[in-house]
């Protein structure tokens, strides 16, 4: 069973990059309350951030990408009415 994402046993869960997506903006969040300060540490933990963020839009871009694949191939998903995965085992 999966915790997050949606499945035939959690049809109330999130799509990946739904929850890639609210990640990075949590993350934007916390950089906008580092951005000035000049510390040291304040700006290698904000550069992290940034390679973070650069990552996670890559993450998204595929999420997305794997989702409209499967959109195409065999329509939209049921899952959120309990319905069978696209792909794989039950």
């Amino acid at each position: 069973m999966t915790r997050f994402l949606i499945s035939k046993e959690n049809p109330e869960g999130y799509k990946l990059e739904d929850i890639l997506r609210a990640l990075r903006k949590d993350i934007l969040t916390r950089c906008t309350k580092i951005v000035d300060d000049q510390r040291a540490e304040a700006s290698h933990v904000l550069d992290n951030n940034m390679k973070i963020l650069n990552l996670l839009s890559d993450a998204i871009h595929l999420a997305e990408d794997s989702t409209n694949t499967l959109d195409k191939a065999f329509g939209p998903s049921a899952a959120t009415e309990g319905g069978p995965p696209r792909i794989g085992d039950a």
